[in-house]
Order: structure tokens, then sequence, then C-alpha cells
């Protein structure tokens, strides 16, 4: 069994390879998303080279093997489940979720974890709208990935519905909670105001004005 350790860096090493089109994560992005020192994360990819879950080529990045892809996608798995039961169960808020899965989710077994899915009716996607990797650990559930799209890409006129936040920090989940922007939320593009780096929505009878950045953060469905 993988020890938190090599699970949490299975785990960060996919983040990072995924969130750019499968390109090797770096050293120093790894350093910073985990917070140690290069010098800690080059110990570590020896360790996982050697378990054969990555591999470290100087100069190109890391890269999950196929058994290293298959660990970060079991504990991504165990994560969004755990963050949904918490959701659904505890009445816990979409911004308290995420720190207590990351304490969790190396604690948990799959037996419970396949509990978990079948209780919560096999949800596809978490509190947040991130895809929940299939019980195989082969794949994730993504959706009609070609019609999603961020805010800022919407044109003035073109309605949306709110499919996934891709900034989970709680400020920003509890900004869009005040917001009253939610999964789900359905509303109209008005514009861009005097092209001031911000974008105009209206959510049900409400004008709402966001930052070109906040609007990059939230991914949508056009209507």
């Amino acid at each position: 069994m993988a020890s938190l350790t090599v699970e949490n860096y299975a785990k960060t090493i996919y983040q990072i390879t995924a969130s750019q089109d499968g390109r090797p994560a770096t050293t120093g992005q790894i350093a910073a998303t985990l917070g140690v020192s290069p010098g800690t994360v080059t110990s570590m990819l020896k360790t996982l080279d050697g378990a054969r879950l990555a591999t470290h080529r100087r100069y190109e990045g890391v890269a999950l093997t196929r058994a290293g892809r298959m660990l970060a996608l079991r504990v991504i798995r165990r994560h969004r489940l755990i963050e949904l039961f918490l959701l659904r169960t505890l009445d816990m808020t979409w911004d308290e979720v995420h720190d207590e899965a990351e304490h969790m989710e190396h604690a948990v077994s799959d037996l419970l974890v396949e509990r978990i899915d079948a209780f919560l009716g096999r949800p596809e996607v978490d509190p947040h709208g991130d895809p929940i990797p299939a019980a195989d650990a082969h794949s994730l559930f993504d959706g009609d990935e070609a019609a999603l799209r961020s805010l800022a890409e919407c044109r003035p006129g073109q309605s949306f519905r709110l499919a996934r936040v891709i900034d989970q920090s709680p400020e920003f989940l509890r900004y869009l909670t005040d917001c009253g922007l939610a999964l789900g939320t359905e509303g109209a593009v008005d514009g861009n105001p005097n092209g001031a780096g911000l974008i105009q929505i209206r959510v049900e009878s409400r004008e709402l004005l966001l930052s070109i950045d906040a609007a990059r953060k939230l991914v949508v469905v056009p209507g």
C-alpha cells in the first residue's frame, strides 16, 4: 500500500500534467504545489521512479506511469467522493469540504469508498463540478467536455449554466456563495461594460459584475 506522501505526489503530478494538456510536471511546479523544497522533490522522485510510478527525465520533467496514474486517480476518487459525502450528509458547505477530504482521503478503505459511492447514487461530479474517477481507476467521467468553456469566453447575450469551479480556495467559493452562484446556476451574459476588465451577467432578476479573472475560473455549459 502506498504511503500518504507517495499518494500526495502522484495526485499532484497528475493534476499538474492534466492542467497543461499532458505536458510533464517540473520539479519547481511540484515543489510550489506541495510547499516543499526542490531538493525534497528530487529525492522523492527517485522513490517514485524506483517504484515505477513515475519517470523523471532531466530538463524534460516528470510523468506518471500507468501504475502511477491509476494510483493518482484512486486518491482523487476518494477525495471527491468524501467531499460530496460531507456536503450531502453533514451539511458542510462547498468551501469547507476540501480540507477535511485532504485528511480523510488517505485513511478510508476501498470498501468504504465503494459504499459511499453507492450511497450517493454513483455521482459523476463532486461539489465543485470536477469529474469523479471511475471505480476501476482507469478513467474520468468528463461529460461533454467539448461543450464546456470558461464564462469569460461567452459572448454577450449568451445563456449559460455553471458546471465547474476551477479556483476552489475557500475565499473564492465564499465569494461565489455571496454572489448567489452555485453549481447549476443558470444565467446570461449581458456584456463587458466599457471594456473595464469586467463581465456583466444576469442571474434570474439580478445583475452581477465579475472580473474577467474570476470569470475565467468558472466553467460553464453555454446555452
